[in-house]
């Protein structure tokens, strides 16, 4: 943050007595230290002057505050504190001078009121909201607690059982829900919002409203006994859904002692705790991928050329199936116009119906109104031909995975789309180079490579090849972060980033089945870990179809580092697919649940004597903590070679990428934050190890091997060696 002109606050005093105290911190109001000193001044100066009766808070341009200044947690935890001791902004600042104020205050909330923006405003004295203004304190998302006295204000609030499941979902609620919990005082339209708080704050200091003083209120809160049996109930849940983590349990731990205690050491349980866990892996992680997500869109070269993005006004999309459909179901949730084309009738109708379907299934969720409804799917079109392609400016093909099928298609879209028409295909294979080979429009081709459900899953590969033109990627980007996804761009090779990262993740845990670990055992110790679901179990979904082709590619280019196996082509043969065909690596009953299938030992027997590979007794005794490695540590290694190629523009990009593409757990930080949690020269001399006693698929990478030479962190550009921890 440091060129930008500091966050600061504005002090105006009007004829009738109320101080409008107004937090400037473009673009969302942030509540720096800078902020917090300076209302603390504000403050001070409008409890001091005789011409004020009352204090009236409230956030530039519609927004109140989204809370406390993320970019400071890193100087928190590098020990560049700004705050003169753990304790003083909540309770020297909030608590004894704004909350125990002699003159009330009343918090004028639009936009959002969020984390920290929100604990201030509950310790003012009363609360005016938009209807639309979102409240909530999303802190556990980034590891942390509330750290300004929300465990203790927002359940005297809203009640023990509200105030547990806003912190634990760090799901907001809008202005019209928090007035009918209680949380603000009264609802007005924008316009009006400053002078009814200015009304409302004079009506309190003239006592013909209660001055009421959040943390002292106890009307809300549940008996003891409903209390213990919430706090029971709270922790069970947090127990089965989030296994790994434990700042939730703390937030629990920390409500309840202002519950038992009272508010005061309930405060400063709070800060105490929030200082361990600031410092802990946990945090730390979930904030490397808190920026991880919003640095994708920096790409040195492209982004920074002051190019703005063009308007896209019709996307077609070409091809009907599972992704294509998935993909016009994304842009047309966004407003975009969408032309959907396939061969012939029954695709096409296929396609529209998916796409309906779609849209129906959030109709039924209630994310969508009727009238939402209807106007989504009036944004889509059907074409048997090219007729129509004639002002898209973005055509996406999503066809099957055919080079001479695909490169028809560019040459046909060449002809029939005007010429600043971005060409975009969503093959995960197949080179764009050979895609575009038969065509003169090199600059605008580009992948736009979705993961399936296009319409669910978070993540865009933005594939650019050496020809691609930097604007472009601009539009594609624009367009990703417009259909809600997280755009990150990478470089044409096989695999992309998360294919190629996550490739050898699937082959180390056939390599380790073969030499005598059970694979169920993998499966177990990987979703222990905290992945969705293990390598096997993930072959199953996928279908052995994908799994095939797709292991197919990086043998034939990667034929050094690739372990083949014959455990599935062999299941195949005996008509086993996966879940598909309710059997694969496990058995599927009628409601899609995998059990083991003790049918697996042959078809593993049988690939092991083609093989000639024995059962490695050291393999059989692994512990959680080895598998984990051996199936982890081949991704680590062939991401640092995603990184060293150039493919990916930097380590947090593969993070973010691993994380929404695949599912790594947030809270390990990304593959690459998390391998540096290790070491390099630990990864290094495993992998070297494992490579003497199992072959080339182990052997790390020169970038790995430098770095463990240097004890360097993988994640630090090059020539930078500091370690980060």
């Amino acid at each position: 943050m440091g060129s930008q002109a500091k966050g600061r606050t504005t002090l105006e005093v009007g004829a009738d007595g109320i101080a409008l105290i107004t937090i400037i911190n473009p673009p969302v109001n942030s509540l720096s230290f800078d902020v917090l000193f300076s209302l603390k001044e504000s403050y001070e100066q409008a409890l001091q002057r005789e011409d004020v009766k009352a204090i009236v808070l409230t956030g530039a341009r519609g927004k109140f505050s989204g809370g406390f200044d993320i970019t400071a947690f890193g100087g928190l935890q590098g020990g560049k504190a700004r705050e003169p001791r753990p304790g003083y902004i909540s309770v020297d600042v909030i608590t004894d001078i704004f909350e125990a104020a002699r003159k009330p205050a009343v918090a004028a909330i639009d936009g959002l009121a969020l984390g920290g923006g929100l604990e201030v405003a509950m310790a003012c004295h009363a609360r005016v909201s938009t209807k639309t203004a979102l409240l909530g304190l999303p802190e556990l998302q980034l590891g942390l607690i509330p750290g300004f006295g929300g465990t203790q204000r927002l359940p005297r609030l809203v009640g023990l059982s509200k105030a547990l499941e806003m912190m634990l979902t760090s799901k907001p609620v809008k202005g019209e829900e928090a007035f009918s919990l209680g949380l603000v005082d009264a609802i007005v339209p924008s316009e009006e919002l400053i002078s009814t708080a200015r009304k409302l704050a004079l009506d309190i200091s003239e006592r013909r409203k209660p001055w009421i003083i959040s943390l002292h209120r106890t009307d809300k809160l549940e008996s003891l006994g409903d209390a213990r049996e919430i706090f029971k109930f709270a922790r069970a849940q947090i127990r089965k859904q989030a296994p790994n983590l434990t700042h939730p349990l703390v937030c629990i731990d920390v409500v309840e002692t202002g519950v038992v205690s009272g508010p005061r050491a309930g405060l400063w349980k709070e800060i105490e705790d929030f200082q361990v866990l600031l410092h802990a892996d946990t945090s730390k992680s979930l904030i490397n991928i808190f920026f991880a997500q919003r640095g994708t869109t920096k790409v040195p070269g492209v982004t920074d050329l002051g190019l703005k993005p063009r308007r896209i006004k019709k996307v077609a999309v070409v091809g009907g199936g599972l992704m294509g459909s998935g993909i016009a179901t994304a842009l047309v949730l966004s407003n975009y116009p969408v032309i959907l084309k396939e061969v012939n009738d029954k695709f096409l109708k296929a396609g529209l119906d998916r796409v309906r379907a779609n849209l129906q299934s959030q109709l039924r969720k209630g994310k969508m109104t009727p009238e939402k409804f209807e106007k989504t799917i009036s944004l889509l079109d059907g074409a048997l031909d090219y007729e129509s392609f004639k002002d898209v400016d973005m055509v996406i093909e999503a066809v099957i995975e055919n080079v001479s099928l695909k490169q028809q298609i560019f040459v046909d879209l060449e002809k029939y789309c005007p010429p600043h028409c971005i060409l975009a295909t969503n093959t995960s294979t197949i080179d764009l180079e050979l895609i575009g080979e038969r065509t003169k429009s090199h600059d605008r081709i580009v992948g736009a490579h979705f993961f399936s459900p296009a319409h669910v899953m978070p993540l865009l590969e933005v594939v650019r090849t050496k020809r691609t033109a930097p604007q472009v990627i601009v539009d594609l980007i624009d367009v990703g972060k417009k259909i809600k996804k997280t755009p990150v761009v990478v470089g044409n090779c096989t695999g992309f980033a998360v294919n190629r990262m996550f490739f050898p993740y699937t082959q180390a845990a056939l390599l380790l089945v073969e030499h005598g670990v059970d694979p169920y055992q993998i499966d177990r110790a990987v979703s222990k870990f905290g992945m969705p679901m293990g390598p096997f179990r993930l072959i199953d979904l996928v279908g052995f179809g994908v799994a095939i082709a797709t292991g197919g590619q990086f043998v034939q280019n990667f034929p050094d580092r690739t372990f083949k196996s014959m455990i599935i082509p062999l299941m195949q043969e005996d008509k086993r697919a996966g879940e598909t065909t309710q059997k694969g690596f496990y058995i599927y009953d009628k409601n899609r649940k995998a059990k083991p299938d003790p049918e697996l030992k042959k078809y593993i027997e049988k690939a092991r004597s083609m093989s000639g590979i024995s059962i490695d007794p050291k393999l059989t005794k692994l512990t959680e903590k080895d598998i984990i490695e051996m199936v982890f540590f081949p991704v680590v290694n062939e991401a640092c070679r995603v990184l060293a190629e150039g493919i990916a523009v930097k380590a947090a990009d593969l993070d973010i990428a691993g994380v929404m593409g695949m599912g790594f757990p947030p809270y390990r930080g990304g593959v690459m934050f998390w391998a540096d949690s290790l070491g390099s020269k630990y990864i290094y001399s495993r992998l070297e190890e494992w490579s003497k006693r199992y072959g080339g698929f182990f052997k790390p990478c020169a970038y790995l091997a430098e770095r463990a030479a240097q004890g360097a962190t993988l994640s630090s550009p090059f020539g930078v060696t500091k370690s980060r921890l």
